[in-house]
């Protein structure tokens, strides 16, 4: 009598969790809170409530929806003409309250103290309004370590994860009053263009001071560089003497190939007949939130 064939053990029935990514079927701008909605259950409209809430008590929520844009990778794509793929859910156990009582928690603290901010003379920044919110969703945390029901945790841990991002850029203040959203490029041709301060906000930041000609410095050019979220490059002549320091919050450095982030001094390259003549041209001093940040030569 013949054994009986091996055979997979059947599933055990649960739903696998899809990855945290954005959403290429549900979305308004670049699709995190479908993505969010997907990988916690809540609905994306509560999510986008969410946000807006945080955009009309600090400003924060356009902050914390661009960090997420930013680090969360793009969900597949359905295809022309498919309809988008339904998980299929078994429903195992009733769906936990905390993550809902939580968001409206958040959502009456923080729409009170932006009433007390406008209404009141009570000058409540940015950091406070995230730090009551990192506060509540870890209070929410601890609740649902004691509570059943499905996804207990998940959108709770997303949400802080993404506060705590938003926190620790806030705190290192990289923000310039005059930030502005969008790609920037600056391109003197002279030494008298160059600025001292360049700033930006949201968006890749380009200053190319390829074009500067190093003879018509009588002085070292101090350069300070200021830019919250976004890719920052900084392109300078190719025989120009450069001392470059950086302070970068999330992202990579790349200091004319090297990763150190430390005052460093590069003499230049040029031609053949060119050798460093020790006088410094460029003092570059580069602060970053979120983003890589680049400095090479021309």
């Amino acid at each position: 009598m013949q054994p009986p064939a091996w055979q997979p053990p059947p599933p055990s029935g649960l739903p696998d969790r899809p990855q945290l990514r954005r959403s290429r079927t549900d979305k308004v701008l670049g699709g995190v809170n479908g993505g969010l909605a997907e990988y916690t259950g809540i609905d994306a409209l509560l999510w986008r409530v969410g946000f807006v809430a945080l955009t009309l008590a600090a400003g924060s929520g356009v902050l914390v929806y661009l960090l997420l844009w930013v680090l969360l990778p793009a969900g597949p794509d359905a295809g022309p003409g498919s309809a988008p793929a339904v998980r299929a859910r078994r429903p195992a156990e009733p769906r936990s309250p905390v993550p809902g009582i939580t968001l409206a928690a958040l959502l009456i603290v923080l729409g009170t103290g932006a009433l007390l901010a406008r209404f009141t003379d009570w000058d409540l920044d940015a950091g406070y309004f995230l730090g009551t919110a990192l506060l509540l969703v870890g209070l929410g945390l601890v609740a649902a370590a004691f509570t059943g029901g499905r996804r207990a945790r998940g959108g709770l841990i997303a949400l802080g994860v993404a506060l705590s991002v938003a926190v620790a850029v806030e705190a290192t203040d990289p923000w310039p009053a005059d930030a502005q959203v969008g790609d920037r490029t600056f391109a003197p041709q002279t030494a008298a263009g160059v600025r001292e301060v360049y700033e930006g906000g949201v968006g890749d930041l380009t200053i190319d001071l390829s074009d500067v000609p190093l003879a018509d410095l009588d002085e070292v050019l101090e350069i300070e560089v200021q830019h919250g979220i976004g890719n920052v490059e900084v392109v300078v002549p190719r025989s120009a003497d450069v001392r470059v320091e950086v302070m970068n919050g999330l992202g990579d450095i790349d200091v004319f190939g090297e990763s150190d982030a430390g005052p460093r001094t590069y003499p230049g390259s040029g031609s053949a007949a060119w050798s460093d003549d020790g006088e410094l041209e460029f003092d570059l001093d580069i602060h970053a939130g979120v983003g890589e940040v680049e400095v090479s030569r021309g």
